[in-house]
């Protein structure tokens, strides 16, 4: 029993005493007991209401809906006890400095509570925020939810009505939210922004940011950064226009847009390689001689930007990660590099200017979106220490880049087994690895500083490409092309451990499905994760990769984990749910892990 629970039941044992008491003063055998017994009705009701008001006073310390500001975000890194962004910090990093669970005793972990939420079923991959005691979190469709840490007791729910049918390519995915200035921030699959009072869950403000009917989604966690929230669509399957936009935190007014597919010049520099000098087998002629037909094509080129970027702080610099084009898999109607589609692009997060770009795969035709989330961390650049970010590709290898400028500073060893891979598309079908999944899908990649190791959740799915190019409908699915795993060929999962000081695979698991889901690293040599159809989740140690831990949660694990503290206590929460995108077993889930109870 917690104790707000043991108080209330002794302030209600209390309650009933003085009642007793106040009876018997009234029917005491005494000529005067009628004018006693009124006093002490009245000096009873003084103590009940001192005491009701006691009980309250006991509820509200118990749980405080703290306001996060610009500071508490700025120093959130260090900050053990609270998880208050998406990737934990603005560099993505997804690494805790707890270390009371550590590679020692992970072995007795087990749940300390969990929390259902009634619902709806689907796509459960919400990693939930946590500030001084209080959990937020997300399901499928849009249901925003507050929880006590300490008791797993619902405190409330959000449900937001669409106006909408949105169009969903990969299942009703919402990710999670932002928490800051006393609001809690949520993007929608019908593509509104809603800002919800913290301590109450009612709307203050909400935005239509993009027309859902045109095939706009959004099932990011929307970014908190002084004073704007900062958010993108899916939608690269229905022909959208993509962007990144910021709104103003206070009235949800707009402050800048970027536009993914710029309107001039998104046809590039016609690049027959990717930048490191793969054949990317373009008909490039082709497709200078038809770009007058189609110079319209960035109106519906795609270019999502559905995960959460990363923000450099020192220098308001913010890394997006876009996605495929539009259509998938034609590229006759879409000559061109299709900028800045496939890229990390940084941009100065105060007006969204445009700063630099890398573009993994020019003109992709095989769904190879740039889409794991952008993580910041430092690397070994001839002796010395550089600033840099990284991604993790569906392509299958681990992109690490100056911050400053964009240059490539090192391309991992390849994580998945690759084959075929940048092979056109044919009406009989091509077998390509990776497949349309990746490679790392959108799960975010853990970093650990004190191994200087990158953690990649990913997918073995060997996948059969054929062409058949249709027509754009507003709304409608646009792909150019069918892919599908092919049933005779066996998928795993590899969850991988890369120095980003080389490049260089340091250790590997199989695993036994294909991994989407993430991953959390802390301080306790440890680095966690789940993804795969068993429903096992996996604590591995993080220096070797050593198996140290598994709980089976009895639904996919397709959500990335997280940790915080409370009460001196570090737990280690993940939402257990199942994924749309790759079928695996729904379930309504969220399990807080921790030390046994001590009696």
């Amino acid at each position: 029993m917690s104790w707000c629970c043991r108080n209330a039941v002794n302030v209600g044992i209390r309650l009933r005493s003085l009642g007793d008491w106040g009876e018997t003063m009234v029917n005491a055998d005494d000529p005067n007991g009628g004018t006693r017994g009124l006093i002490a009705g009245w000096v009873g009701f003084l103590l009940l209401l001192i005491l009701l008001l006691n009980v309250s006073f006991i509820l509200a310390a118990e749980v405080q809906h703290t306001s996060v500001t610009d500071k508490m975000l700025l120093n959130t890194q260090a900050d053990a006890k609270n998880w208050l962004t998406y990737g934990k910090h603005y560099s993505n990093t997804r690494y805790v400095t707890s270390k009371q669970i550590n590679a020692q005793n992970v072995h007795t972990l087990v749940p300390r509570w969990v929390y259902q939420t009634g619902g709806p079923i689907g796509s459960f991959e919400t990693t939930p925020l946590v500030v001084d005691g209080v959990m937020y979190l997300t399901t499928p469709f849009n249901h925003a939810i507050a929880v006590d840490v300490r008791t797993g007791k619902e405190l409330w729910r959000y449900e937001h009505k669409m106006g909408v049918t949105p169009a969903l390519c990969c299942g009703p995915n919402n990710r999670g939210v932002a928490v800051a200035y006393g609001r809690v921030y949520m993007a929608t699959l019908d593509a509104y922004l809603i800002a919800l009072d913290q301590k109450t869950g009612e709307v203050v403000w909400d935005a239509e940011v993009a027309d859902a009917s045109a095939g706009h989604s959004f099932t990011l966690a929307p970014l908190v950064y002084k004073g704007m929230i900062i958010v993108g669509p899916s939608g690269g399957e229905y022909g959208i226009r993509g962007f990144v936009d910021a709104y103003d935190a206070t009235d949800g007014k707009r402050r800048w847009r970027f536009w993914t597919l710029p309107e001039t010049g998104w046809e590039g520099k016609w690049s027959p390689t990717t930048p490191e000098g793969e054949k990317l087998n373009r008909n490039i002629k082709k497709e200078q001689a038809d770009f007058a037909k189609y110079k319209d094509a960035w109106q519906r080129g795609g270019g999502g930007v559905w995960m959460t970027p990363a923000v450099d702080p020192e220098t308001d610099t913010l890394f997006i990660m876009v996605g495929n084009p539009s259509p998938d898999f034609d590229g006759e109607v879409r000559p061109g590099d299709n900028l800045y589609t496939e890229s990390m692009v940084a941009l100065d997060v105060k007006t969204g200017t445009y700063k630099w770009h890398y573009q993994y795969i020019p003109h992709d035709v095989w769904d190879l979106d740039a889409v794991s989330p952008a993580v910041l961390f430092e690397t070994t650049v001839d002796g010395r220490r550089v600033k840099a970010v990284g991604h993790a590709g569906k392509t299958g290898w681990y992109y690490i880049h100056d911050r400053a400028t964009g240059k490539l500073i090192r391309r991992s060893e390849a994580f998945v087994p690759q084959e075929n891979i940048f092979t056109p598309p044919t009406p009989e079908g091509i077998r390509m690895l990776p497949g349309a999944n990746g490679g790392s899908e959108w799960s975010p990649v853990a970093y650990s500083p004190d191994t200087e190791m990158v953690y990649v959740s990913a997918l073995h799915q060997p996948m059969l490409y054929t062409t058949h190019p249709a027509p754009h409908e507003k709304g409608g699915m646009w792909l150019g092309s069918a892919f599908s795993s092919i049933p005779t060929e066996k998928q795993w999962g590899i969850f991988t451990a890369i120095d980003v000081n080389t490049g260089k695979i340091v250790w590997q698991n199989k695993l036994p499905d294909p991994l989407i889901g993430g991953a959390l690293a802390t301080a306790g040599r440890l680095v966690f994760t789940g993804g795969d159809n068993t429903g096992n989740f996996y604590a591995f140690d993080a220096k070797t990769g050593k198996e140290l831990w598994r709980f089976q949660c009895g639904a996919g694990v397709n959500a990335a984990p997280m940790s915080f503290e409370v009460d001196g206590e570090q737990f280690i929460a993940v939402a257990v749910g199942g994924s749309v995108q790759v079928r695996y077993r729904y379930g309504d889930t969220v399990f807080v892990f921790g030390l046994p109870k001590k009696p």
